[in-house]
C-alpha cells in the first residue's frame, strides 16, 4: 500500500481530481515518496480509491509544476533536482519571497503579528520533531508573504516551496534546526512590526540564500542525494 493512501482530513470536500492531487502532493512534500521513486496511476487508483482518469490528471498537473518527470517508457518519477536547480530555487525564493515581504510592511497588522509570533512559537516548541518544524517554518514563510495580499504573487512562492520542501526533509534527517533560525525568524518579525520595508526585504532575502548554502553543501558532501539534471519541457 502506498505511504499516503489514508484521505486527507477534508478530502471528501474536494474533487476526484483535487484530491488525487492532494495526496500525491502531500506525499511528496512530506519525504514520503523520495527523488527517484516511479509512480503508477493504477497502483494510486487503487490504494486511494478512485479511477485512473483523476490520478493521471494530477500527475501530469504534479509534472507542470515541476515536482514529477515523465521519463520515456517510465511513467512518472519524483523529480531529482540538480545542485544547480536547487541553487536556482532558492534565488527565486528570495527574490519573491523579499519583494511580498516589502509589500507586507505597510499591511501589517496586529492579528498578523500575533498568527507570525504563534507560529514562532510553535517552531521553537517543535524544534525536536524535524518533520513538524520543516511544516509550521513553511508557514510562517507563506503567513508572513500572505500580509502582501498579492495572490499571484503568492501562488508563484507556493509552488517554489513545494519543489524544495521535500530536499529540506532529507536535509535535515542528519541536520537539526540550528538556534541561530529561530532568532533570525525573531528578527524578521520585528522588521516587519517596525514597518521597514527595505531591511525586511533584505533580510528575507539573506535568510534563503543562506539556506540554500547549508542544503548544497550538504549534496557535495552525499549526505542528500544528487538529482541528475534534466531537460525541461
Amino acid at each position: 500500500m502506498l505511504p499516503f493512501a489514508s484521505p486527507l482530513p477534508d478530502a471528501a470536500q474536494t474533487s476526484a481530481h483535487e484530491e488525487a492531487y492532494r495526496h500525491l502532493s502531500h506525499g511528496i512534500r512530506m519525504g514520503l515518496l523520495k527523488p527517484g521513486d516511479r509512480l503508477v496511476a493504477d497502483d494510486i487508483a487503487q490504494s486511494i480509491g478512485m479511477s485512473r482518469m483523476p490520478v493521471r490528471e494530477a500527475l501530469r498537473r504534479l509534472t507542470a509544476e515541476g515536482l514529477l518527470v515523465m521519463p520515456p517508457n517510465r511513467g512518472a518519477v519524483v523529480r531529482e533536482l540538480s545542485e544547480s536547480e536547487v541553487i536556482e530555487v532558492f534565488e527565486m525564493r528570495a527574490v519573491l519571497e523579499g519583494l511580498a515581504a516589502s509589500m507586507a510592511a505597510s499591511r501589517c497588522t496586529r492579528a498578523d503579528v500575533d498568527d507570525l509570533t504563534d507560529l514562532l512559537s510553535t517552531m521553537k516548541r517543535c524544534e525536536g520533531d524535524r518533520s513538524e518544524w520543516i511544516t509550521v517554518h513553511r508557514r510562517f514563510h507563506e503567513r508572513l508573504c500572505r500580509i502582501s495580499a498579492a495572490p499571484r504573487l503568492m501562488e508563484q512562492i507556493s509552488a517554489l516551496h513545494s519543489v524544495v520542501e521535500p530536499l529540506m526533509r532529507i536535509w535535515l534527517e542528519n541536520n537539526a534546526p540550528s538556534p541561530l533560525l529561530q532568532k533570525h525568524h525573531e528578527q524578521l518579525l520585528a522588521c516587519l512590526q517596525a514597518g521597514d520595508a527595505e531591511r525586511l526585504e533584505r533580510d528575507i532575502r539573506s535568510h534563503v540564500r543562506g539556506t540554500v548554502d547549508s542544503i548544497t553543501q550538504a549534496m557535495r558532501a552525499g549526505r542528500v542525494p544528487r538529482g541528475k539534471a534534466r531537460p525541461r519541457g
